[in-house]
């Protein structure tokens, strides 16, 4: 029903009597309100369906059009309104709306535009129109007002917006040479003139602003109609359009002809009143019995087991995708009017408006995806001069290289696109299709002017050609659209231009190749390097000594140069440069850099470039005397050249060694960076054939090959030509094996018509011949029916099963033996339960066998039953590749929450929602410009001042491997358990060392004994609980006495409790204080033994003694187990106290090169770089006066730490 306030506004526009309209005097407020009421519609167009509904147009709107031409202000006003109501529904609503309610609402205001374009459809309203848009285009640009422009343009907008209607199929139901109601427009606009103002607008350098108005009427013109097929429109041609059409009817005939012979013969003469049950022997029914078939003998051939049974509904999301552009033959005026229309606009104005627009493009002046439009005409005019009198000057501004190029562009574009964007894969799927129909053309075209007898054009053309073959993305484009054809997202008439145009490319190359003899071309390949994840390993390098003998023996000619060159002093400065300058690492991160390069020239033998490397790197970085100290003497700056050359340094991984990880790259935890190397190879044309050789390829022209009827005789010759060049030209018959194709096969022999297919017959029957040929063979080939096939198999099929495990190919991995096996299966069982390891990093380290990658070990996994999927060996965060727009704002509301917090990453990762890695995230920071460095994500710690006690720098060198080594951690990919790990050990594993004595001292003299002692029997019982069950979860601290509740309130209780690594209670969820779940019974009964006082030490061995030899009572066990725990810890320390030598870098690098050792015979266990607590002491650092010779600030100290097994 009409809202009343719009029914009177409809009302006071005017009335219509007879053919006069006669309009009310509040007419032009009345238009102005209806717009208005349009402007604040709601989301279901109740306006616009009551305008509708009410035929304002019809009745009100074009009369006043064409009656009251004269009254501009009204006139204006009509135009407005009238291009707001004619508004494609699809920009109204967006898209197709999915839900029942809206879609009605999207279908009514469909139905009123057909009706408005049926209203359109006369030679009155466009002359009026026409007429408007002459007068104002009389008009000279300083003559012309924004008025006029507004009225020019809106004049434009009304005529795309008729022409847009779709048709409606259920009510013309036209047939060709029927004039339907786009014919009838088409038939007003040319008897108005308005097809002679767009052609003066397109040729018009002056009006070029309106270039891609006029582009996009002229696109919806010709919407139905075939180039080809208006080409050919005239006296002449009629006769071949009525030969084709005696062909199609000759063959339907004959399909009728045969099938009722067919059913004669099938048919008995005596009619027979009892049809007869019989029996199928050899088929068996749901029984043992056989099928007992209930109907005549003649009806047997049609019996299926699938008789009677319903259907299977297929979902929506895989249905195939429905085809949505029809063509169709219009009347034979019309077609001769837009013959005409062409011929024009190629004489006059094509180069200029195609030139204009793809200037719009690349300026993007123009709205998203107008360049479609662009495609669209460059195919559909290219097409049309081609099949009319081939003349390429008239196409010559899209007929370049560039012009490739951009097509090739938006075609890779929109693939990607459809791959990324599923919600809106069929729309990218649909302008995909006209980029591979606007290079289906060009690639037509130039093998045109091949043929041309002017010279200068076939020059051209092979010049054109010459790029495109040479350039490698032109030849890759094919397979990466076969490979990724989707038939739920792009229609079959995809495929066949798919098909068509990758056969037209192929005779292009193949001839090309022929005529040159060979044939250069241009070849990418990218090269992948990878991070490793663990920077502390020694590197595998060529030239690198595996053991400490060969770095013995080769030490005493090198202790020879380094005596002749060690009194050289000039050596220090001038001679070589210990950093990279151009780097993007800064210069303090490039000491452990260094001293690989002074590692290196001792292992190549040149002694007096590691003596200059060394004596600069110390000019460099002094601070810590890593590199000696300034006034070291000879002797030990080559005993410390000796410490270098037998140390483990942590080396990057070079780009050498990379060509021996090819089955390493399928990890997805290593972050990868593809480097393009471009280089020339000759092309051989057999090989690139190659690559159209597996079975995605083959499913894709088998399934065009199934729509055989359909397609036209062109398309079914490049459907066999390309099948017949894999079976016949490559020698892979077997490829086509497949029972699909075969049952096509059938279906094609046994049609009645299969005359008119002979070129289709006769390949059936070259590859059932050759099927059975080999069928004598290899009786398993009946088997291979079932399945795809890849070439490794067609080879195995032909030459025998077994026949590639003796080729040449060293990328097939060795064969499993029956003992490797029987290891993989005990290594599998022993550490499958481990909690904290990935179980197949264990089997790699434990595996003494041949070297196997973790993919090969995944694969045997599953083969041996011992896993159900390899999805059970993923690692957690890789998965998550692309960031949602949702997603990119949380991440930035994180970072802008945290960014002045110590932890900007570790809090960052624990309040997002999406999982992801940790380079993931640094990454997407960068991108995002929220920072420009890595390092800005760094922890930030606090240094403290320390008295050092290594005049030499040995302890330096320590801290500063570590200290590299942990900055460089920052850019692997850890899962988010892993990294929750690293999180729970740096709180409990920095506990153990002497700030915690020292606060628990301090509480001892305030008072708080008893606390200290409650919390030590905590400890203890925890941990006897977790060696008990064998499992552990966190546990809560509860204080029931009210002295043990005031420590807990203490601040100082507090910060020994978070230096023990209890975790605070969680805000607003928890109360209490808890014992993580992370902390093992062995590091728990360290922390209780560290909170004893230090002058007990003497009374513990007699007092254990006596617990021991005693009776204990129930009391009395605790303490007994707290003191063993603390003489433990004191005996340990007493050890790693004791002096270390001479030198803290000789100790330090002997116990890397111990480690590495141990490193190849043991299981690999993660390691962590903890900062030590020593840097928090700062009442104690302050007391102590610093040494001599000694810095008074020292470096923050880090300890290597190893996690604790779940064992201990």
């Amino acid at each position: 029903m009409m809202n009343c306030e719009l029914l009177a506004t409809c009302g006071a526009l005017g009335y219509l009597e007879g053919d006069t309209y006669h309009k009310e005097p509040d007419c032009l407020e009345s238009v102005k309100d209806l717009i208005r009421y349009l402007r604040h519609e709601d989301e279901t167009r109740d306006v616009r369906q009551q305008l509708g509904a009410a035929q304002i147009l019809q009745s009100d709107l074009l009369p006043i059009l064409t009656q009251h031409r004269q009254d501009k202000p009204l006139f204006d006003a009509v135009i407005r309104l009238m291009v707001n109501l004619t508004q494609p529904a699809l920009l109204c609503f967006g898209s197709v709306p999915k839900e029942p309610s809206f879609r009605h609402h999207f279908l009514q205001v469909l139905t009123y535009l057909q009706a408005y374009k049926e209203t359109f459809a006369s030679e009155k309203a466009f002359g009026v129109l026409s007429e408007t848009l002459y007068e104002l285009l009389q008009l000279g640009w300083e003559e012309r007002q924004e008025e006029d422009n507004l009225l020019i343009e809106r004049i434009l907008l009304l005529v795309r917006n008729i022409l847009h209607v779709p048709a409606d199929p259920d009510q013309e139901k036209s047939i060709d040479d029927d004039a339907s109601v786009h014919d009838q427009l088409l038939w007003a606009i040319h008897l108005s003139g308005l097809d002679d103002l767009l052609l003066f607008l397109a040729s018009s350098s002056a009006e070029q602003q309106w270039s891609l108005h006029v582009l996009e009427i002229i696109s919806l013109m010709f919407r139905d109609q075939n180039p080809e097929q208006l080409a050919g429109v005239g006296q002449g041609h009629l006769a071949q359009e009525r030969s084709t059409d005696v062909a199609e009817l000759e063959v339907l005939r004959q399909r009728e002809m045969a099938e009722k012979k067919t059913r004669a013969l099938q048919r008995g003469n005596r009619h027979s009143r009892f049809g007869g049950s019989y029996i199928v022997q050899g088929l068996k029914s749901i029984g043992e019995r056989d099928v007992i078939f209930h109907k005549g003998l003649h009806n047997l051939q049609n019996y299926s087991s699938d008789m009677g049974k319903q259907r299977r509904r297929v979902p929506k999301r895989r249905q195939a995708a429905q085809e949505l552009s029809t063509q169709r033959r219009s009347a034979l005026n019309v077609r001769l009017f837009l013959r005409d229309f062409c011929s024009e606009f190629l004489e006059n104005c094509y180069n200029r408006l195609m030139g204009s627009v793809k200037d719009h493009l690349l300026r993007e002046k123009a709205q998203q995806h107008d360049e479609t439009y662009y495609m669209w005409a460059l195919a559909f005019f290219m097409a049309f001069n081609r099949a009319a009198t081939f003349r390429p000057g008239l196409v010559s501004e899209t007929l370049s290289v560039r012009t490739f190029h951009f097509v090739e562009q938006n075609l890779t574009n929109y693939y990607e696109m459809m791959l990324t964007d599923r919600k809106e894969a069929v729309s990218w799927a649909r302008r995909m299709h006209l980029a591979l129909k606007a290079y289906q053309e060009l690639l037509a075209t130039v093998n045109e002017m091949d043929t041309s007898s002017d010279e200068a054009v076939r020059e051209s053309s092979r010049i054109i050609k010459n790029n495109i073959f040479y350039v490698m993305e032109y030849r890759e484009l094919f397979l990466a659209l076969f490979r990724k054809f989707d038939e739920r997202c792009q229609p079959r008439s995809f495929l066949r231009d798919l098909v068509e145009t990758t056969h037209l490319f192929l005779k292009m190359l193949e001839r090309f190749c022929r005529s040159r003899g060979n044939l250069v071309v241009q070849n990418k390949r990218k090269k992948r390097k990878k991070k490793k994840k663990a920077l502390d390993q020694p590197s595998a390098s060529n030239n690198i000594p595996c053991s400490l003998e060969e770095l013995e023996a080769t030490w005493p000619a090198l202790a020879e140069q380094l005596l002749c060159y060690g009194q050289a002093p000039q050596l220090s400065l001038d001679s070589v440069v210990p950093f990279d300058a151009a780097s993007e690492v800064p210069v303090e991160e490039q000491r452990a850099e260094a001293m690989v390069r002074i590692q290196d020239c001792l292992l190549a033998g040149q002694a007096p470039q590691a003596l200059s490397l060394l004596r600069s790197a110390r000019e460099v970085w002094p601070e810590g005397d890593v590199f000696g100290c300034q006034d070291i003497s000879p002797e030990e700056e080559i005993q410390l050249l000796k410490q270098i050359l037998s140390a483990p340094l942590p080396r990057q991984q070079g780009p050498e060694e990379q060509g021996a990880e090819e089955e390493d790259e399928e990890e997805e935890e290593e972050e990868e960076l593809q480097v393009v190397q471009v280089s020339e190879k000759e092309f051989n044309f057999l090989d690139y054939l190659r690559r159209f050789a597996c079975s995605t390829v083959v499913r894709a022209y088998v399934l065009l090959m199934r729509s055989y009827k359909q397609n036209s005789a062109h398309t079914n010759h490049c459907v066999v030509k390309m099948l017949h060049r894999l079976a016949h030209d490559l020698k892979m018959e077997a490829l086509l094996f497949q029972l699909s194709l075969f049952c096509l096969f059938n279906r094609l022999l046994s049609d009645p018509a299969a005359g008119a297919y002979k070129e289709l017959v006769t390949f059936a029957r070259y590859i059932l011949a050759k099927f059975f040929a080999l069928t004598a063979v290899n009786q398993k080939a009946f088997v291979e029916l079932l399945f795809w096939k890849n070439t490794a198999v067609v080879r195995e099929m032909t030459e025998g099963y077994g026949s590639l495990d003796g080729g040449s190919s060293s990328r097939r991995p060795p064969m499993w033996s029956p003992e490797e096996e029987a290891q993989l299966r005990e290594l599998y069982l022993a550490h499958k339960d481990v909690e904290g390891q990935d179980v197949v990093d264990a089997i790699l380290a434990h595996l003494p066998t041949a070297p196997r990658t973790r993919k090969q070990i995944i694969h045997q996994l599953v083969r041996l039953g011992l896993a159900d999927s390899v999805k059970d060996f993923q690692r957690k965060g890789t998965h998550i590749v692309l960031w949602t727009e949702d997603q990119e704002l949380e991440l930035q509301r994180l970072f802008e929450e945290f960014q002045d917090s110590d932890d900007v990453l570790g809090h960052i990762m624990k309040n997002i929602t999406a999982k992801r890695s940790r380079a993931r995230i640094v990454d997407k920071l960068m991108a995002l410009g929220l920072v420009t460095e890595r390092r800005e994500l760094y922890k930030k710690r606090r240094k403290k001042l320390a008295p050092s006690s290594s005049p030499n720098g040995e302890e330096s060198l320590k801290n500063f491997c570590k200290e590299d080594t942990e900055e460089d951690n920052l850019s692997e990919e850890k899962s988010e358990e892993e990294e929750e790990e690293d999180l729970g050990a740096d709180q409990a594993q920095g506990s153990s060392v002497l700030p915690t004595e020292d606060l628990g001292q301090n509480l001892h003299q305030e008072g708080f004994s008893a606390p200290l002692l409650w919390l030590q029997n905590c400890l203890i019982r925890v941990a006897d609980d977790r060696e008990e069950d064998g499992c552990s979860q966190s546990v809560p601290l509860v204080p029931l006495t009210e002295e043990n509740e005031e420590a807990m309130e203490n601040e100082q209780f507090q910060q020994l409790l978070s230096k023990l690594g209890v975790q605070p209670p969680a805000s607003g969820q928890e109360t209490f204080w808890r014992i993580p779940a992370k902390l093992s019974p062995t590091h728990l009964r360290r922390l209780a033994a560290s909170l004893s006082q230090r002058k007990e030490e003497e009374k513990l061995q007699p007092e254990l003694e006596l617990e021991i030899h005693g009776e204990q009572g129930p009391g009395e066990e605790h303490r007994a187990q707290a003191l063993r725990a603390l003489l433990l810890a004191r005996k340990k320390k007493a050890g790693l106290a004791s002096p270390e030598g001479n030198s803290r870098t000789a100790s330090l690098l002997k116990e890397g090169a111990t480690d590495g050792k141990e490193q190849l015979k043991a299981a690999p266990k993660k390691r962590q770089l903890l900062d030590s607590d020593e840097e928090q002491e700062e009442d104690e650092g302050r007391s102590k006066a610093p040494e001599v010779g000694a810095p008074g600030i020292q470096k923050k100290k880090r300890f290597h730490i190893e996690d604790e097994d779940e064992t201990d």
